[in-house]
């Protein structure tokens, strides 16, 4: 908990000492036990000093050898069945759907990533718009549409305490942790709800230079977490935001050319429609931009 906190993908499955996929060696100091597990070590691991990074504590100081999820890739599909935590309107047209998974079963993700949501008969793919530092409660962003049954699900029906299945996660759109550039985050409209768990992972990491979003809207009114926004601004040093009403993604990437001399100098991350994002990549492959540092996603 304390890692996923901090940040780091470390390995874990149950989180209830069933599985041993969180096994870890404690290369010095010392651990407890705090809750009991089925999970057995074979004497050869015990030998070599490993335990249950889900079942024990620290005692003091700890240097712990453990596997961590390099890629989108390593981790596996799951099934979970959540409940409704909360469902409170975030804007006219766009409301939080706040899910918990059971304590024993969490979702293990990547921050940017997507999940594949079903209620009754309607099911949508959206984005995770929270961080796996907290992998209970799964925040996702719903905008208003009427053609939408998932959508008119979560507007119309769905309650507190009404379940969900979740199943994922999906995509790569997810932070380069080991590059040393400073971040750009681009967002159009609900492209919001990915780059809002991107940074937040980024935060936790502690690592980037600079964290500058540019959130774009059609609406003057579609910046629907802007006080969240200046909180990040006002507490952090190193975080910056620009909203932009109207116009469109050259516009946008316009604005960032006049704001940073050298866009090169920085990694992108792109979230929006389709058309959104694929004027911005055009935009930005007409300065120059090398593509390799392009991380985009449909959302």
């Amino acid at each position: 908990e304390a890692a996923l906190k901090a940040g780091l993908a470390v390995n874990y499955g149950c989180s209830n000492g069933n599985c041993g996929l969180c096994k870890a060696r404690v290369v010095s100091g010392q651990v407890k036990k705090v809750r009991p597990h089925d999970y057995v070590l074979s004497e050869a691991e015990k030998r070599q000093g490993y335990t249950l990074l889900c079942s024990h504590a620290a005692v003091g100081d700890l240097v712990l050898e453990a596997l961590e999820t390099g890629s989108a890739g390593d981790i596996p599909q799951q099934q979970i069945v959540a409940r409704i935590k909360a469902l409170e309107p975030l804007g006219e047209d766009v409301r939080l759907l706040h899910l918990q998974t059971p304590r024993n079963n969490r979702l293990r993700f990547l921050a940017g990533q997507s999940a594949t949501l079903s209620a009754g008969e309607a099911s949508a793919q959206l984005p995770i718009a929270s961080c796996p530092c907290d992998d209970r409660n799964l925040h996702f962003h719903v905008e208003r549409d009427p053609k939408d049954d998932f959508a008119r699900q979560v507007f119309d029906v769905l309650l507190a305490g009404d379940p969900v299945t979740v199943f994922g996660p999906w995509g790569d759109f997810v932070l380069r942790a080991e590059s040393p550039r400073p971040i750009l985050f681009v967002a159009s409209e609900a492209g919001f709800a990915p780059v809002k768990g991107l940074i937040e992972h980024a935060m936790s990491l502690d690592r980037a230079e600079l964290l500058h979003l540019y959130w774009h809207t059609a609406r003057p009114a579609g910046h629907y977490l802007i006080n969240l926004c200046r909180a990040w601004a006002d507490a952090l040093d190193n975080f910056r935001y620009k909203t932009v009403a109207g116009g469109g993604a050259g516009d946008i990437v316009a604005t960032m050319a006049q704001d940073h001399a050298d866009l090169a100098a920085f990694d992108i991350y792109l979230a929006g429609s389709e058309a959104f994002v694929d004027g911005a990549a055009k935009a930005l492959a007409q300065q120059g931009f090398p593509s390799a540092q392009l991380v985009a996603s449909v959302a």
